[in-house]
C-alpha cells in the first residue's frame, strides 16, 4: 500500500514514515467496467486515486438520462472537497474499465495535514488546478459553440501527428455528455467535419487532416 500511495503525485514528496500511517487508513478498490463505486448521497469519508483505469463522474436525472462532469485517470484524485466539507457526495462515480482505487481514509490523511503543511499546499494545489479547469468549462459552455467545445477536445487527444490515427477509448455518447452536447449534436458535427475533409473517424480512431482549417472552423 505504501508503495502505491508513493506513486500518486500528492503523497510522493513524503517519506516513508509519513507514508506509513496513511497507508494504514488506505484500502483498495478494484472494480471493472461498470462497477458504481459510489451514489449521489453516500457519505464521503475520505477521497479516491485513480491507480490505473478510469472513472467517470456523473449526474443522472429523475428520467434517467446522464450527464458526464469529469473524466478521471491514472493519478488524479476525486472526492476531496467534499471531505473536506463533510458533505455526502453529490455526484455518483463509475468504471468505464478495469480500474484499481486507492480510498484514502479522512481521519488518517488530516492527522498527517496537521502535521505536514507541504502536503496541505499541494492538496490545495490540486483543489484550485481543478477550480481553474471547471472555470474553463463555464466558459466553453457559455461562449463557444458546440463544434469549437468538441474541435478543442480533439486537438487536445490528438499527438500532433498530421494523418496519424489516434484513438479515444470512451464512447463517443461520453465524449458528447462530456463536452455538454447531444448525441445527435455531436454526430452532426464529426459527419460535417469529415465532409469538409478536416478530419477521418473511424469507430473510436480519429485522424486529424487539417489542424489549421480545424482551428480555423466557425461551424
Amino acid at each position: 500500500m505504501r508503495d502505491l500511495l508513493s506513486q500518486v503525485p500528492l503523497f510522493n514528496e513524503l517519506p516513508p514514515q509519513d507514508l506509513d500511517p496513511i497507508a494504514r487508513g488506505t484500502s483498495e478498490i478494484s472494480a471493472v467496467r461498470g462497477d458504481i463505486i459510489f451514489r449521489r448521497g453516500d457519505p464521503c469519508v475520505g477521497f479516491h486515486v485513480v491507480v490505473y483505469g478510469q472513472v467517470k463522474l456523473l449526474f443522472v436525472s429523475n428520467s434517467g438520462v446522464e450527464r458526464v462532469v469529469r473524466l478521471i485517470g491514472p493519478g488524479d484524485g476525486f472526492g476531496e472537497a467534499l471531505m473536506f466539507m463533510g458533505q455526502n457526495y453529490i455526484v455518483t462515480a463509475e468504471a468505464l474499465r478495469d480500474t484499481l482505487l486507492l480510498h484514502v481514509g479522512r481521519d488518517a490523511l488530516f492527522d498527517q495535514l496537521d502535521r505536514n503543511p507541504g502536503m496541505a499546499r499541494k492538496m490545495l494545489a490540486g483543489l484550485s488546478r481543478r477550480l481553474y479547469s471547471l472555470m474553463g468549462d463555464v466558459e466553453a459552455y457559455t461562449l463557444h459553440t458546440g463544434a469549437q467545445r468538441l474541435i478543442s477536445y480533439l486537438l487536445r487527444e490528438w499527438r500532433g501527428e498530421v494523418g496519424e490515427p489516434f484513438r479515444i477509448e470512451i464512447s463517443k455518447a461520453i465524449v458528447a455528455s462530456r463536452l455538454n452536447l447531444t448525441p445527435e449534436h455531436f454526430s452532426r458535427i464529426l459527419r460535417d467535419l469529415s465532409d469538409r475533409r478536416l478530419i477521418h473517424v473511424r469507430g473510436r480512431e480519429y485522424t486529424i487532416l487539417d489542424p489549421d482549417g480545424l482551428r480555423n472552423y466557425k461551424g
